[in-house]
């Protein structure tokens, strides 16, 4: 009875302590969704009003029923409070609906916040790098879904099962016509001649908080910044390459099929920018 009592406490659906949801929900059938990762640190979800901002953003983009900040806000404030040092899930569905694909024309809406343990990645990473991969896996292009972080993951769920080797930290992906578009679970940057740049995100992609803040560190220390279509080989051939997303903070690339890659000096800057404006959304 203890365990399942914790493990209810770490989920919230639709205001509730209940792991249960309607089996007619939307997002189950459908993947009708979006959702937000964050990082929960001494209790307090770390940048909550850009994620809450985002999701809210990805919910207008597909018509889904948005519960408002204050709502979403206090829930999570609810359950980071039982899980302090957490990753926590936000996800918004359209609800319960019938079979086939039109959508209700009365829709409530389903929330889900989960707080997950946070993975246990070594320190060694921030200093050292990672290494990664090309996935096989091609991303579609669909410019009504890009830079939406909607329910359907089937692509990074195959991209992910293209390796076993513990070595390998995270995948890069390309889509169909080969321009590298992001990691399996980040966002990439390439550095060359000290322009730092990002895939362009307008025909698939999640566009993700914390490659907004790194955006925004880069330019607040004067770092030229562009969005753009970005080969394969331009990564392979970085000054310096990093991953980011909410929950790794900023990742170092160090080798990359095979090719090693300095971890470099605007790589560390923009990683202490990051680390600053962390530990300013927790003095607050």
């Amino acid at each position: 009875m203890c365990a399942i009592s914790e493990a209810t406490s770490a989920v919230m659906v639709n205001g509730l302590n209940t792991r249960f949801l309607d089996v007619a929900d939307r997002g189950l059938h459908y993947g009708d969704g979006v959702f937000t990762t964050l990082t929960v640190a001494q209790g307090s979800p770390i940048f909550l009003g850009r994620h809450l901002a985002r999701l809210r953003a990805d919910a207008g983009r597909l018509n889904i029923p948005f519960p408002g900040h204050l709502v979403l806000t206090n829930e999570a404030l609810h359950v980071s409070s039982d899980h302090p040092e957490s990753v926590l899930k936000i996800t918004l569905t359209r609800g319960a609906g019938g079979r086939g694909y039109r959508c209700p024309e009365q829709v409530d809406g389903t929330r889900i916040i989960f707080a997950h343990p946070k993975p246990d990645y070594p320190n060694s990473i921030r200093e050292l790098g990672v290494q990664v991969r090309f996935c096989d896996l091609r991303l579609g292009l669909n410019p009504s879904l890009a830079g939406v972080k909607h329910l359907n993951r089937l692509e990074q769920v195959l991209a992910r099962a293209e390796w076993r080797d513990e070595d390998i930290r995270e995948g890069l992906m390309l889509d169909h016509e080969g321009f590298l578009v992001e990691g399996v679970m980040s966002n990439v940057f390439v550095i060359r001649d000290g322009l730092v740049r990002t895939p362009l995100l307008d025909r698939c992609g999640v566009s993700g908080v914390m490659r907004g803040l790194v955006l925004e560190a880069a330019r607040e220390v004067g770092l030229p910044v562009k969005e753009s279509r970005i080969l394969p080989h331009e990564a392979v051939d970085a000054d310096e390459l990093f991953l980011t997303n909410s929950v790794i903070g900023v990742w170092p690339v160090c080798l990359l099929e095979g090719k090693e890659i300095p971890v470099g000096r605007i790589t560390r800057l923009l990683s202490r920018r990051i680390d600053a404006m962390i530990a300013q959304e927790l003095s607050q």
